[in-house]
């Protein structure tokens, strides 16, 4: 009998395809959405925020001239991930409180092109 094994590889490779945010106010690309979503190939994002829909919108952009950008911390081994206190803050969302992992949704936001959205929800305040 013949065998075709081959190496395994990805020890330690986040296998999520959902954003997280941390309490630590970050919004985290783990390595699966990082590699499936081609996040490498671009500097920032652009955030948005529907206060009615507690829903955060992500446009991953190169724009240098974009004065809201955030910057992209890219991860040899884990995706990528931003910090965003400052928007975080301004639109009253506590990581602590809405910390975790969501399920996205791609949506075409006039004027701006594909975001991607998740959708808040609360978690216990420990």
């Amino acid at each position: 009998m013949e065998y075709k094994f081959k190496k395994f590889e990805k020890k330690n490779i986040r296998q999520e395809n959902r954003i997280s945010i941390t309490k630590s106010n970050q919004i985290g690309f783990p390595t699966k959405f990082y590699q499936d979503n081609k996040i490498n190939k671009f500097k920032y994002v652009v955030l948005f925020w529907d206060r009615e829909n507690k829903a955060i919108g992500i446009h991953f952009t190169n724009d240098e001239k974009e004065e809201n950008r955030f910057s992209i911390i890219h991860s040899k081994k884990y995706g990528g991930s931003v910090v965003v206190r400052s928007f975080f803050k301004s639109c009253n969302i506590n990581p602590k409180i809405y910390h975790g992992r969501y399920e996205w949704e791609k949506y075409n936001l006039e004027g701006v092109g594909e975001i991607f959205v998740i959708k808040l929800k609360e978690r216990d305040k420990k």
